[in-house]
């Protein structure tokens, strides 16, 4: 048995700069399915959102997420994180952070984005994840009180309950080492949930390939409760090629002047909001979808092609070169693009510490519903929620006394056999996605989203059954949280009477006149 004072699940931005605030005073693990760099946080282009400048205030930065999440946003939380912002921003400019300058060199450069009032969000390049993430994880592995746990993977937390005992404290949780196929336990007396999302529950995605909602299920099943899990982000803009595999085109391109357009070069936004190609992110991808359903499209092109080509290449260098390589020019094409599920506004409910309702668990990041997101997350707020429910949830678990030692029993094994036929969990995982993206997409209907909860239903008896019989491998572990999550999405649509944000009924247009979260219970 491995023991720390605090096992961080999940490397991405909310894990690494929790680690770092933690290891000065803590023996501290981090497990990770890959590598560290792996998760969505390395993915992320735009840029983190916080009031910088004297032309932007708290108050509209409050307002703006507020308007994008359609009346749903938790105020106390939402202010919480918007107050702490620039703190955050700071700290990670101390960090060495390289983020882009503007042309005086002595102030950083701002960009604005959909759903945005103000010029607001600090960047690198079109790269900002890549570059946060890289400098943070160099100093995570050069700390000696860091252990990085690399293709590990973690099977199922443990609680006093699963210990047969009456307190519902976490006391760790049984990780697969996926290289040699063990499953170590791991004591801690904090445990902290940073595994991002769900998109790989969808067939089409922005998401890197590790983002299984796996904290969301291990936290529901360890007892927390889940909120708005409906509320599934499709980013707008997917680069829509068949070498592409899910290129984020980001939300700054269209800040910067960057049209949508049909075929025939006509531009079809202000058709459908006012603020045209600057509406929030649920606004974008439905009129996108409405537009392809309607006339037969494949996709729709975005075209930045009116803006210099040295603006571009140093605005957006990672977006220039990669559909460049793709034989696709965006100083002199519109680049062809397509909705695809981006971001999980939903999840394990925490308070302003990033407590769960099991004792010594904690989620940070996209694993979250902290009530910052409500209906439909503001553009580059995502990255902001991990630095500072980080910085909260390392104040708290300081401040906290080491509960007493319990010593955890190993993974048991001993009914379990080599599984015989692995083509159950890629069909079962392929049939997945696919009824998800049709049954529960953009646009819903009752019958769809019934469809779906039938099929869930035998998944979860075909998987558990499995689970049960077979050697845990991380393809199973996966789909086994796919499939709960899936769940969780589908019982919270079943259950919204209403069209709100990114959750749109065709048999609840209207949008009900109070906005009340949706909370399910285990």
């Amino acid at each position: 048995m491995l023991r720390f004072d605090t096992l961080i699940i999940g490397s991405g931005l909310a894990g690494l700069s929790l680690a770092l605030k933690l290891a000065d005073h803590q023996k501290v693990a981090i497990v990770t399915k890959k590598q560290l760099l792996d998760g969505a946080s390395a993915w992320a282009q735009g840029g983190i959102a916080a009031v910088q400048s004297p032309e932007d205030s708290i108050e509209d930065h409050v307002r703006d997420t507020q308007t994008a999440g359609v009346g749903l946003c938790d105020p106390i939380a939402t202010r919480f994180v918007i107050e702490n912002g620039a703190r955050a921003i700071n700290w990670l400019i101390s960090q060495n952070v390289p983020f882009a300058m503007d042309d005086s060199g002595k102030h950083f450069h701002l960009t604005r984005e959909g759903g945005h009032s103000r010029r607001r969000i600090i960047h690198a390049a079109d790269a900002t994840g890549k570059a946060v993430q890289q400098t943070l994880a160099a100093k995570v592995r050069a700390h000696p009180n860091v252990t990085i746990l690399e293709h590990h993977i973690a099977v199922d937390l443990i609680t006093g309950k699963k210990l047969g005992k009456d307190d519902a404290r976490c006391h760790g949780a049984y990780i697969l080492n996926t290289l040699q196929g063990k499953v170590h336990t791991i004591a801690a007396n904090h445990t902290v949930l940073a595994t991002g999302g769900a998109g790989k529950v969808y067939l089409y995605t922005t998401n890197p390939d590790t983002a299984t909602g796996d904290g969301i299920a291990m936290g529901w099943r360890a007892g927390c409760r889940v909120a708005n899990m409906e509320f599934m982000q499709f980013h707008p803009t997917c680069l829509f090629h068949p070498h592409a595999k899910s290129f984020l085109i980001t939300e700054a391109v269209r800040g910067e002047g960057g049209i949508l357009k049909l075929p025939d070069g006509s531009r079809f936004m202000p058709w459908h909001d006012e603020r045209a190609e600057l509406a929030p992110r649920d606004v974008v991808a439905r009129a996108i979808d409405y537009e392809m359903k309607k006339r037969g499209l494949d996709c729709v092109y975005l075209d930045i092609s009116h803006q210099p080509e040295a603006f571009l290449r140093e605005h957006f260098p990672t977006i220039y070169e990669r559909c460049l390589s793709l034989g696709i020019d965006i100083s002199k094409q519109p680049i062809p693009v397509v909705p695809a599920m981006h971001f999980t506004c939903g999840g394990l409910m925490t308070d302003l510490s990033a407590h769960t309702d099991v004792a010594n668990l904690y989620a940070v990041g996209e694993t979250a519903y902290s009530g910052l997101h409500g209906a439909n997350r503001l553009a580059s707020n995502s990255l902001l929620e991990c630095l500072v429910f980080a910085e909260a949830a390392a104040q708290d678990i300081l401040m906290q006394s080491a509960s007493p030692r319990e010593s955890l029993p190993s993974w048991d094994e001993s009914r379990v056999t080599d599984a015989d036929e692995q083509v159950v969990i890629s069909h079962n995982w392929d049939e997945l996605r696919r009824f998800m993206w049709d049954y529960v997409g953009i646009v819903r209907t009752t019958k769809r989203l019934q469809r779906a909860q039938h099929r869930i239903q035998l998944l979860h008896e075909e998987i558990n059954e499995y689970y049960r019989n077979f050697h845990v491998s991380a393809d199973l572990l996966e789909l086994r949280n796919l499939v709960q999550t899936a769940d969780l999405i589908v019982q919270s649509a079943l259950l919204r009477h209403e069209s709100r944000g990114l959750h749109f009924s065709k048999d609840y247009p209207e949008t009900l006149p109070e906005a009340k979260p949706t909370i399910l219970s285990p």
